[in-house]
């Protein structure tokens, strides 16, 4: 693909940003990234593209020194994490965005793209080494079994104010690596624990991203027409599973909370049993 490896833009868990092109820049992931994952959120980012919604364009796949990368049309403008954090968004602007976005995900079709979640919390527990303890993962295993039901939607597993960018034509979802086919209460839920556990390990203020979570919920509940209770309710059983979830993506215990939080799951999954 022409283009050539440019500054880089920013950073993020799994991959740097460069830009190649006019109008287009590289996500680069990191070394000893699995190319497979790369080249399933190219298809991913692309079919959602394709569909209609606020997504990069992908333009092809490249690999620059063993690092694969996927060309995306370059999205100029902070992040909504930069904004709320400067101002220029309040708490509650911030979350009725991340509602709008992921109410728009959930109301597309399931792309065949996305993961099935069954299948990836199991294929991700075996390559895992150990880290879920074996009852907690049969028992995270079981409780999808009783929660999952036939014509589950799309969710983009990872809705979040640092993977949102503000753009001219409108905020911009990007990083679309772990979409999942699952019930939107399991979006919820992984927004939920992002932003009321996830987030407080890095942020600078915590009251900002409980502030975006609440009215994230609240606004969503009004969009779609169904009570704060309801989603609530909804979302509940799938706490468990979205804790467990992240701490195989993020490859175990990183802070003393992430260990409460596997406690927590686990006291969980023996109420639900």
């Amino acid at each position: 693909m022409r283009g050539s490896l440019g500054e880089k833009i920013n950073q993020g868990g799994t991959a740097d940003i460069h830009a190649w092109a006019p109008g287009q820049v590289v996500k680069l992931f990191r070394e000893g990234f699995p190319p497979r994952l790369g080249q399933r959120e190219a298809r991913m980012t692309q079919a959602v593209f394709a569909a209609g919604m606020p997504a990069p364009q992908v333009f092809g796949e490249v690999t620059l020194d063993g690092r694969f990368g996927i060309v995306l049309g370059r999205l100029d403008g902070p992040t909504l994490l930069q904004v709320t954090r400067s101002g220029a968004v309040t708490f509650a602007q911030a979350g009725a965005i991340l509602a709008s976005l992921g109410l728009c995900v959930h109301r597309m079709s399931p792309r065949p793209e996305a993961f099935h979640l069954r299948g990836w919390m199991d294929s991700a527990v075996r390559r895992s080494g150990g880290i879920v303890p074996e009852h907690i993962a049969s028992g995270i295993l079981a409780l999808i079994d009783r929660l999952q039901q036939p014509g589950d939607g799309l969710c983009h597993g990872d809705i979040h104010p640092n993977n949102v960018i503000m753009t001219a034509d409108g905020p911009r979802l990007i990083d679309w690596t772990f979409a999942i086919r699952a019930p939107t209460a399991l979006d919820h839920g992984l927004t939920h624990i992002g932003l009321t556990e996830l987030a407080l390990d890095v942020t600078d203020n915590p009251q900002r991203p409980l502030a975006v979570n609440a009215a994230a919920q609240s606004e969503y509940t009004r969009l779609s027409g169904k009570p704060v209770a309801a989603l609530r309710q909804a979302m509940e059983p799938w706490l468990p599973i979205a804790i467990v979830r992240y701490f195989l993506i993020m490859g175990g215990p990183t802070s003393e909370r992430w260990r409460r939080m596997m406690q927590r799951a686990e006291a969980a999954l023996r109420s639900q049993a």
